[in-house]
C-alpha cells in the first residue's frame, strides 16, 4: 500500500482556525501531513519555531479527532519544493480564502510545477466560517487585548494571552 504524504507550508504564527480547517481537509487527501514552518532570517516571529511546533501539536491533539498522530511538524528555510521532497511529500497543500489568494497561489503553483513536476499542488478552500481569519489580524487583535477565541484553537488563545501579558 502506498502512503501519500502532503506538505503544508506556512509561518503558522500563530496557528489559526483557518489553518486547522485546511489541515482537516489535507488529512482527507493524504495519509500523513507534514506542516512545514518556514523560517525567514529577515523576519522576527511572535512565537519561536519551538513554540509554534508545540502549539500545532497540542492543537492537533485537541482538535483533529484522534488524527494528531498523522501530523508531523518541521522547520524549513529553503524552497518549499525542496522541503516537500526532503520529507517524502508528493502533494503540496495550499489553502484558499478568496480570489486574491487564488491568483497568487496559481502563480506559485506554476513556478513550483516547473521546478518540481513530481509534486502536485492541491488547493483547499477554507470553510466560510474561517475565510476572514488571518494570523496577522489575530496578532493585532491579541496585542490590543481583544478576544481572539473565535479565531484560534484554545491552546493558542492561552499562549497569545500569556505572550501579550508579559
Amino acid at each position: 500500500m502506498t502512503t501519500r504524504t502532503a506538505f503544508y507550508a506556512g509561518s503558522f504564527d500563530p496557528l489559526t482556525n483557518g489553518h486547522l480547517d485546511v489541515l482537516k481537509g489535507a488529512l482527507t487527501v493524504a495519509d500523513t501531513v507534514v506542516l512545514g514552518i518556514g523560517l525567514h532570517p529577515g523576519k522576527t516571529p511572535l512565537f519561536s519555531y519551538e513554540e509554534r511546533a508545540t502549539l500545532i501539536k497540542r492543537a492537533a491533539e485537541d482538535e483533529l479527532d484522534g488524527n494528531g498522530g498523522r501530523i508531523e511538524v518541521v522547520a524549513f528555510d529553503n524552497l518549499v519544493v525542496d522541503a516537500a521532497r526532503a520529507h517524502g511529500a508528493s502533494i503540496m497543500i495550499r489553502g484558499l480564502r478568496d480570489g486574491t489568494d487564488l491568483d497568487y497561489e496559481m502563480q506559485m503553483a506554476g513556478m513550483n510545477e516547473t521546478m518540481a513536476p513530481d509534486l502536485q499542488t492541491v488547493f483547499l478552500p477554507a470553510s466560510p466560517s474561517v475565510r476572514t481569519i488571518t494570523a496577522t489580524l489575530v496578532r493585532q487583535i491579541a496585542s490590543m487585548g481583544g478576544d481572539i477565541t473565535p479565531f484560534v484553537p484554545a491552546v493558542v488563545a492561552r499562549a497569545l494571552k500569556a505572550k501579550f501579558a508579559a
